[in-house]
C-alpha cells in the first residue's frame, strides 16, 4: 500500500512521480515498456514545443529542459532521476481492471506488458495476469488513459462537432493536399475498390462530428554512416501493391522527400503534413484510442512495417526515380539514438488518445483566451496543431476526382494566441471519481486537446496533480474538494507559473 500510484512512466508520470515523492509521499510508478521519458525519450526534445519557455515553471523548467536533446540522453537522464530518488518503480506491467468502493478507486490489477525486440506493446492475448497495486491516490499519466477508463470514469474520444462547444474549427474540416490521382484499383473502376492507404469517406459535411483522431507517427533518426546504420528491412507480407497510391503520387510530388524520410525537425523526421503521402499511415488512431492491447499492438505494427515497407518500395521499385532509389536505400535507422531497440523509438507519438470529460472543458475558446478560470495550476501556449486525420477520394471545385487529406490544421503558429492561457485544476478532475486526477488525457475537445496536447504542459500538469494528491491525502479528502488557494499557494512555492503577466 502507497500513498499515490502513478501509472505511465511518461515524462508527465516521472515528473508527477518525483513530486508526490519530494511533497513527502510513497510512490509507486508503473511503465508498462522498459523505458521511462515517454516521447521525451523518442524523439521529441524537451523544450521543443515550449515556444515560451519562461511559461512553463517547476520540475519542467529546473529539471527537464536541462536534461539535453539527444533521445537516449533523455532517457537516462529520467530512469538515473528516478532511481536516485529511491523511487519503486514497476515496470513491463500494465493495468488490467480496477478495482473501486464507492466513488475511489482501491487498486488496480496488473498484467504483463513486456514489449518485443523494437519496442512494440505486448498483444493482451499473450498477456497474463500479474500482481496488484493499492493505493490512496491515483494519477493516470498514460497516453491512453487506461486506468481512467477501465475505473469507469467517463471519457471522450474522436472529434465533436463545431455545435458542441461553439468551436467553429470543429469537426470535419475542407480536405488538404488534394491531388489529381484515381483512386481505384482498377482505374476509371469504383466497383475494383479503393486503393490501398485510402479510407471510405463517411460522407460528413464541414463541421460534423466523428470518430477520427489524429495521425500517430514515429519520430525517428536516419542515417548513411556505416558504424551507426540499422538496415530498414522489408516487412515479411511486404507486397508492392500496398504501394501503389505512392506509386501515382509520384509524377505530383515536389519534393520526393516528404514521403521519405519526411520533415526534418529538430535532427528527427517528422511527420510531412503537406505531402499527400509521408512516413506514416493514416486513419489507425481512430482504432486505437478505445482499442484494447491487441488492437493497439496490431496498429504500433502497422506503423512499423510502413515504414520498412515504405523505404523498401522506394529504394527498389522501377517507378522510383533512379537517383532517389539510390538516395533511399543509402539510409538506415541510427542504432545510436535508440540501441535498445535496434534504432526504433521505443514510443509511438500517440498524439491524442482518450480524453477525460472533467469538471471543466478546455476548448477553442481558452486556447484564444476568451476565458479566466479562477483556478489555474499552469499554462498551456501552443497553437492548434492537428495532423491529417484520414485519406479519401475527393472531388475538387471542378468536380474532378483525387485523393486528399482531410482534419490538417495549424492555426496560430507556435504561439497560438498571443499569450498562455491557464489549465484549471478541474480539467484534470474527473466529475465524481473522488482519488484520480489525469494530467495527459485532461479534459478537453478536440480542438482544445490539441493545443494543450505538448510534453512541457503535460509535465506542468503532471507537477500539479501530484501535488493536489498530497494534500487531498494529507487532508483525507476527495481531489474535487482540496482547498485550490492553498494547492496554487504551494505551487507557486515550488515554482510554477499560473498566471501569464
Amino acid at each position: 500500500m502507497v500513498d499515490v500510484c502513478v501509472y505511465g512512466g511518461t515524462a508527465a508520470g516521472c515528473v508527477a512521480a518525483m513530486t508526490a515523492h519530494q511533497e513527502g509521499a510513497s510512490v509507486v510508478l508503473i511503465e508498462p515498456s522498459r523505458w521511462l521519458g515517454g516521447m521525451l525519450s523518442a524523439g521529441i526534445k524537451p523544450a521543443q514545443d515550449c515556444p515560451v519557455p519562461a511559461a512553463a515553471g517547476g520540475l519542467t523548467r529546473d529539471v527537464v529542459f536541462g536534461f539535453g536533446n539527444q533521445p537516449h540522453g533523455v532517457l537516462n537522464a529520467f530512469h538515473e532521476w528516478i532511481t536516485a530518488a529511491g523511487i519503486e518503480v514497476i515496470f513491463e506491467r500494465r493495468v488490467r481492471s480496477v478495482s473501486r468502493t464507492g466513488n475511489r478507486i482501491t487498486s488496480l490489477q496488473l498484467e504483463t506488458s513486456s514489449p518485443d525486440r523494437w519496442g512494440v506493446p505486448l498483444p493482451a492475448a499473450e498477456s497474463v495476469p500479474d500482481r496488484e497495486v493499492h493505493a490512496t491516490v491515483f494519477i493516470d499519466a498514460s497516453y491512453e488513459g487506461d486506468l481512467m477508463a477501465l475505473a469507469g470514469v467517463p471519457y471522450r474520444t474522436g472529434r465533436e462537432s463545431r455545435d458542441t462547444y461553439g468551436e467553429e474549427i470543429a469537426g470535419v474540416r475542407p480536405v488538404t493536399n488534394w491531388t489529381p490521382i484515381d483512386p481505384y484499383v482498377v482505374p476509371g473502376d469504383s466497383s475494383s475498390g479503393l486503393l490501398p492507404l485510402i479510407d471510405a469517406d463517411h460522407g460528413r459535411p464541414v463541421g460534423a462530428a466523428d470518430d477520427y483522431t489524429q495521425a500517430y507517427n514515429y519520430r525517428f533518426y536516419v542515417t548513411t554512416e556505416p558504424e551507426r546504420r540499422v538496415a530498414l528491412t522489408p516487412p515479411d507480407n511486404y507486397s508492392p501493391a500496398d504501394y501503389e497510391l505512392v506509386r501515382r503520387y509520384l509524377e505530383h510530388a515536389d519534393d520526393l522527400s516528404g514521403i521519405f524520410p519526411g520533415w526534418l525537425n529538430s535532427g528527427e523526421y517528422n511527420y510531412q503534413r503537406g505531402s499527400l503521402i509521408t512516413n506514416a499511415p493514416l486513419g489507425l488512431s481512430r482504432e486505437y484510442q478505445d482499442g484494447n492491447w491487441d488492437v493497439r499492438s496490431r496498429i504500433w505494427r502497422q506503423h512499423l512495417d510502413y515504414l520498412r515497407g515504405l523505404h523498401h518500395f522506394l529504394s527498389k521499385d522501377p517507378s522510383v526515380p533512379a537517383a532517389f532509389r539510390a538516395e533511399t536505400a543509402a539510409y538506415g535507422l541510427d542504432g545510436s539514438v535508440f540501441p535498445e531497440t535496434d534504432g526504433w523509438p521505443p514510443q509511438l507519438y500517440i498524439r491524442v488518445c482518450r480524453r477525460l470529460a472533467g469538471q471543466y472543458t478546455i476548448t477553442h475558446a481558452d486556447v484564444i483566451n476568451q476565458t479566466e478560470p479562477a483556478d489555474s495550476i499552469g499554462l498551456a501556449l501552443f497553437g492548434v496543431d492537428v495532423y491529417p486525420v484520414r485519406r479519401v477520394a475527393s472531388r475538387n471545385a471542378s468536380g474532378q476526382l483525387g485523393v486528399a487529406t482531410e482534419g490538417d490544421m495549424f492555426i496560430g503558429g507556435h504561439l497560438g494566441t498571443g499569450r498562455p492561457y491557464p489549465v484549471p485544476y478541474r480539467a484534470i478532475t474527473p466529475q465524481e471519481t473522488g482519488n484520480l486526477l489525469v494530467p495527459v488525457c485532461l479534459s478537453a475537445s478536440h480542438i482544445g486537446y490539441a493545443a494543450t496536447r505538448m510534453e512541457p504542459v503535460f509535465c506542468v500538469l503532471a507537477e500539479s496533480a501530484a501535488v493536489a494528491a498530497v494534500q487531498a491525502l494529507r487532508a483525507q479528502t476527495d481531489v474535487q474538494q482540496v482547498d485550490v488557494a492553498k494547492l496554487q499557494t504551494r505551487l507557486l512555492e515550488r515554482g510554477q507559473v499560473l498566471s501569464w503577466g
